[in-house]
């Protein structure tokens, strides 16, 4: 016997056939409850810990292994609210699998020896805001993969699963005029894969390569058109905070009296630079999030638009189900939510306490 015993080993011990062994160790098929435990006796004896996943997962053409794009390091990901529940909304898509996530990231892989070129994944899916979506939708089109994309037109072949970007920051910026701000500037994400931080400029914004970031610039645009908009290098509290420093330090004239971040943390480090700076929320500048999350360490009931995160991983999980099943699955848009808090109040004359 080899120092590494095999199936037909613990079959022998048992006195069963291969077959017999196999369906004891899945539990697929009729075996009796005795000779199961006769076959679990035997590996035990041997030291036999099972089928290897590896041989089984070439017997059906899968990895079982679901592959979930990034577009940021895992480590900055795991910082952000809005990719924890996405990611537990595709886990829960992906239960009928019985298959494990893999996380791969956009953000430039380098050497990496495991990447979106070369992962063994069954399919993929894409979680938007990412300035190089195109770049990784055409690896997966040359591997041959399903992929699935959440936020993002990744063209006719492959499925989006939507939120109203556009229409939703569109409600909250009327929202905001209502209130009778006029003076309204914008914190993005970032417009491209270069990350570039500062003002954007029209033919940056025309050749924009995030659609989550085009989206919501439109919708804040169709009622302030004029607005400011400062491009930031990621969704991150500190990111907000150096963009929204750069807004604020403006003459008392031209300073915003309300800001529409393109996410909650986004929002949290506008505020922190507001405190900063001796000005205070929501009387000397109203501010908008994008999101519905807790931030840790902000004091404030967010405005905000609260989409549902968990709700379309969970769909794009569902999709990549019925796509390895040979079935059609169907594109998913989702409504996002006005929620009002403590960070927006009406416009009030900066000249008068």
């Amino acid at each position: 016997m080899s120092s590494h015993p095999t199936l037909a080993d613990v079959a022998e011990k048992a006195g069963v056939s291969a077959s017999t062994a196999s369906i004891a160790f899945s539990g697929t098929g009729p075996v009796s409850d005795a000779t199961k435990q006769r076959v679990l006796d035997a590996a035990a004896a041997l030291g036999y810990a099972g089928p290897d996943p590896r041989a089984r997962s070439l017997r059906r053409g899968r990895s079982g292994i679901v592959g979930v794009v990034l577009e940021e390091r895992v480590r900055a990901a795991f910082l952000d609210p809005v990719k924890i529940r996405t990611l537990d909304g595709i886990a829960e898509g992906i239960a009928p699998l019985g298959a494990g996530l893999l996380l791969l990231t956009d953000a430039g892989a380098g050497d990496a020896p495991v990447s979106i070129e070369n992962a063994p994944v069954d399919g993929v899916v894409l979680i938007g805001c990412s300035p190089r979506l195109a770049d990784s939708i055409a690896v997966l089109r040359r591997r041959g993969i399903p992929a699935v994309a959440i936020e993002g037109a990744a063209g006719a072949d492959v499925l989006e699963i939507a939120v109203d970007n556009e229409a939703a920051t569109r409600r909250g910026a009327e929202y905001l005029r209502a209130l009778g701000h006029t003076r309204v500037a914008i914190v993005a994400l970032p417009i491209d894969a270069a990350r570039a931080r500062g003002v954007i400029a029209p033919e940056d914004e025309a050749r924009s390569t995030n659609q989550t970031t085009s989206e919501r610039l439109r919708g804040a645009r169709a009622v302030f058109p004029d607005a400011i908009a400062v491009a930031t290098a990621a969704s991150s509290v500190e990111e907000g905070r150096s963009a929204a420093l750069e807004l604020l330090r403006s003459r008392l004239e031209e300073r915003p009296t309300a800001i529409i971040a393109q996410s909650d943390l986004l929002a949290a480090g506008v505020i922190r630079a507001a405190e900063e700076l001796g000005l205070r929320v929501p009387d000397d500048l109203s501010v908008l999030g994008f999101d519905g999350i807790r931030v840790d360490g902000l004091q404030h009931d967010l405005t905000t638009l609260d989409q549902p995160s968990v709700a379309k991983g969970r769909a794009a999980g569902e999709a990549i189900v019925r796509l390895l099943a040979g079935e059609p699955a169907e594109p998913v848009a989702f409504t996002s939510t006005l929620h009002i808090g403590d960070t927006t109040a009406p416009v009030r004359d900066p000249f008068v306490e």
